[in-house]
């Protein structure tokens, strides 16, 4: 039968009895369990990114005149993203309620832009790499733009030549990661902004992953594949403030080289009885909180702050790096910064993942090829034994065929 509202309200702490025990089978992140969908800071920035939160739970950033607050908080949060992210004088942009929502906004811009300025027979095409996120295919299709995959070159890297050639007088835009999600490496940005100058296409680099990481890496004087503003001919980018920003989900920035083209991502509309409507992003309600938690956290941690949690990512994945890599896996590619996958031909890999979520480790993983993927964060530096031991107890299991197959249609994430 289909779960009924209560006739009568309960208690609270009844509900959160009850609440708790459905939690109960959730993945322990708090233990370092996973390595995917959260990114644990430590406990002190959960408070203040909870405090700030709940002051702001009922606010709606729809209404910046009513909550003037919340657009100061907004406008301060990317004015940081765009220092962060060597922005020239003249740059703009906003808050989304994560990824996907700034990568279909950046989109959304670059379509409309290009109706004035670089117009196009046909329909609208976008050439991005085969590691791009998907994201990119779903804007693609609410928006009536091709998107055209991209083949690689050697380290899973975005090829520059490969992706001239897909090069057609219907593209409008082309895409670099900073990371790629399935591997953790950064594409040739200042490469591909060679070949999006060359042929007047707007580069967008999607940085949801690596976007309040890399600066602060390369504040730590570690090498970082250059991939922000400072490459001349990228017009826009994505960072996500809930992911290595920390901030409370859902909350990511969009960014542009000028007013004009920010401009080119909103919505206005009056032919209705209350008149001029304005939306800067996809949403209409944007939840107040969200601002003000991303905006509380990044003036909590500042660049001393962000340098050390970066610092012990780093460490991590070196220690992670060393650990897989004596148990007989590889590496794919040249990760950088927060992101690793690693497997071995020779193993059933994803049977091996499959065994580590049983266990209660949650991690993503590649098909192709098969590989185990993780996101690292600041709580995992304390668990890498405890991680590197088990992994050892399912390949040592796998090396005697142990393991049934795993499909490679079935996720354990």
């Amino acid at each position: 039968m289909r779960h009924q509202l209560p006739r009568s309200g309960r208690p609270w702490p009844a509900i959160r009895a009850e609440f708790d025990a459905i939690r109960a089978s959730d993945v322990r992140w708090r233990d370092g369990r996973a390595s995917v969908y959260v990114f644990h800071p430590g406990e002190d920035v959960l408070e203040v990114a909870h405090e700030a939160y709940g002051a702001f739970i009922s606010e709606n950033g729809l209404g910046p005149a009513a909550f003037p607050s919340l657009k100061q908080m907004e406008a301060e949060v990317v004015e940081m993203a765009l220092s962060l992210q060597r922005a020239p004088d003249g740059a703009a942009g906003s808050m989304t309620s994560g990824g996907t929502e700034s990568i279909i906004m950046a989109m959304k811009a670059c379509r409309d832009w290009s109706r004035t300025h670089r117009p196009v027979d046909g329909k609208p095409a976008v050439v991005v790499p085969r590691t791009a996120h998907p994201a990119f295919n779903k804007g693609g299709h609410y928006l009536g733009l091709d998107v055209i995959r991209v083949p690689t070159s050697d380290g899973f890297i975005a090829d520059p030549g490969a992706m001239a050639a897909a090069i057609t007088p219907s593209t409008i835009m082309m895409v670099g990661s900073a990371p790629c999600f399935p591997f953790g490496v950064t594409d040739p940005i200042e490469a591909l902004a060679d070949v999006a100058v060359e042929n007047r296409v707007w580069l967008h680099v999607d940085a949801c992953v690596g976007g309040y990481i890399a600066p602060f890496v390369r504040m730590l004087g570690e090498a970082v594949t250059n991939y922000d503003f400072s490459v001349e001919g990228v017009a826009s980018m994505s960072a996500d403030l809930h992911k290595y920003g920390y901030a409370a989900k859902g909350a990511s920035t969009v960014m542009y080289r000028d007013q004009e083209k920010l401009a080119a991502q909103g919505f206005h509309f009056d032919d209705w009885p209350s008149g001029h409507m304005f939306t800067p992003t996809m949403a209409g309600t944007r939840p107040g909180g969200a601002i003000a938690a991303a905006w509380a956290v990044m003036n909590y941690l500042g660049e001393e702050g962000y340098c050390q949690r970066a610092r012990q990512i780093l460490d991590t994945r070196l220690a992670l790096t060393a650990g897989v890599t004596q148990l007989g896996f590889r590496v794919y590619g040249s990760p950088e910064l927060s992101l690793m996958t690693f497997g071995n031909p020779n193993l059933d890999v994803l049977a091996i993942g499959k065994g580590l979520y049983q266990e209660g480790w949650v991690s993503s993983r590649t098909n192709e090829p098969p590989g185990i993927h993780l996101m690292i964060s600041p709580a995992h530096r304390n668990h890498v034994a405890e991680y590197l031991g088990a992994l050892a107890r399912w390949t040592e299991q796998a090396r005697a065929g142990a393991l049934s197959p795993a499909s490679r249609d079935v996720r354990y994430s």
